[in-house]
C-alpha cells in the first residue's frame, strides 16, 4: 500500500510540468533582471543605502551614450580584453597539452606555471608599467598572464584525466600517437578547456579594469577612476554594468562554441 501510494505521488511530482525549453529560460532570466531592478529601486527610493537610482544611472548612460564617452570607453576595455585573451587562450591551449601529453615537458613547464599562479596578475601591473611603459602593452599582457594561466591549467587537466581505458583501445586498433592525440585526446579534453576558456574571460575583464585603474587615457576602468574623484556614483555604476553585459555578452558567444564543441556530451 505504501509503495502504491509513493508511486502515485512521484508520478503525481513527474506530472508538475517545468520550463525547461531556451524560451521559457529566457523568460525566467528576464523576469530575474527585472526583480533585481526593482529592489534596487525600491532600496535606494527608502535611502537605505547612498547609491544612485536605476533611473539616475539610466540618465547617466544616456548622457554618455550621446557624448560618445561610453562607447569609446567600452571599445577601448573591450580591444585590450579581446587581445590579451585571444593571446592568451591561443598559447595555452598547446602549452597545456603538451603538459598533459608529455611528461619531460610537463616537467619542465608545469613548475614556472604553478609559480606564476601564485601571483594574482593585478600584482604583476607595477612591473609591467615599469618595464613596458604605459601604452596599451602592459595592460593587454597582464590580461594575457591570467587569460593564459587559467587555460593552460584547464587544459593539462583535461589531457591527464583522459580515460586511459579509450586511449588502450585506440592503441589495439592500431591507431599511432598522433591519431590518438586528435582522436581520443582532444575531443575528451574539450569540455575542460572550454571551462578555462570562461574562467579566463572573467579574469581578463577583472585585470583590465584594474590596469586601467593604474595606468590609462580610456577605458571603462579609467571612466570609474575618473568618476570616484569626484563622488560621481552614477557614472561608477554605468560602467559597472557596461563590464557586466560586455562580459556576459562574451560569456555567452563562449558558451554557444562549446555547446557546438561538445555537443556529443551528454549534459543536465
Amino acid at each position: 500500500m505504501a509503495v502504491m501510494e509513493s508511486e502515485n505521488t512521484s508520478g503525481k511530482a513527474r506530472g508538475i510540468p517545468l520550463p525547461t525549453g531556451p524560451l521559457a529560460m529566457l523568460v525566467i532570466n528576464i523576469v530575474a533582471v527585472v526583480f533585481g531592478i526593482s529592489m534596487w529601486a525600491l532600496v535606494t527610493s527608502y535611502g537605505v543605502v547612498g547609491l544612485p537610482t536605476p533611473l539616475a544611472v539610466a540618465r547617466q548612460a544616456v548622457i554618455q551614450a550621446q557624448t560618445g564617452l561610453l562607447w569609446s570607453d567600452a571599445l577601448a576595455s573591450l580591444g585590450r580584453v579581446f587581445t590579451g585573451f585571444a593571446l592568451g587562450i591561443l598559447i595555452a591551449i598547446p602549452v597545456g597539452f603538451l603538459m598533459g601529453w608529455y611528461k619531460v615537458a610537463r616537467a619542465i613547464i608545469e613548475p614556472y606555471v604553478q609559480f606564476f599562479r601564485t601571483i594574482p596578475p593585478l600584482a604583476i601591473i607595477p612591473l609591467a608599467i615599469v618595464t613596458m611603459g604605459i601604452d596599451e602593452t602592459p595592460k593587454i599582457f597582464v590580461i594575457f598572464l591570467a587569460s593564459f594561466l587559467s587555460s593552460v591549467v584547464a587544459t593539462y587537466q583535461g589531457v591527464i584525466s583522459v580515460d586511459r581505458t579509450m586511449i588502450n583501445a585506440a592503441r589495439v586498433l592500431g591507431a599511432n600517437d598522433f591519431t590518438i592525440f586528435r582522436r581520443v585526446i582532444v575531443p575528451a579534453s574539450l569540455p575542460y578547456i572550454m571551462v578555462g576558456v570562461r574562467i579566463g574571460l572573467g579574469s581578463s575583464w577583472s585585470t583590465v579594469v584594474a590596469a586601467e585603474l593604474i595606468a590609462a587615457q580610456s577605458g571603462l576602468g579609467f571612466r570609474m577612476q575618473q568618476a570616484q574623484l569626484y563622488y560621481d556614483l552614477a557614472t561608477i555604476f554605468v560602467s559597472l554594468i557596461s563590464i557586466g553585459i560586455l562580459g556576459l555578452i562574451m560569456d555567452r558567444i563562449v558558451m554557444a562554441i562549446d555547446s557546438v564543441l561538445t555537443a556529443w556530451q551528454e549534459k543536465l
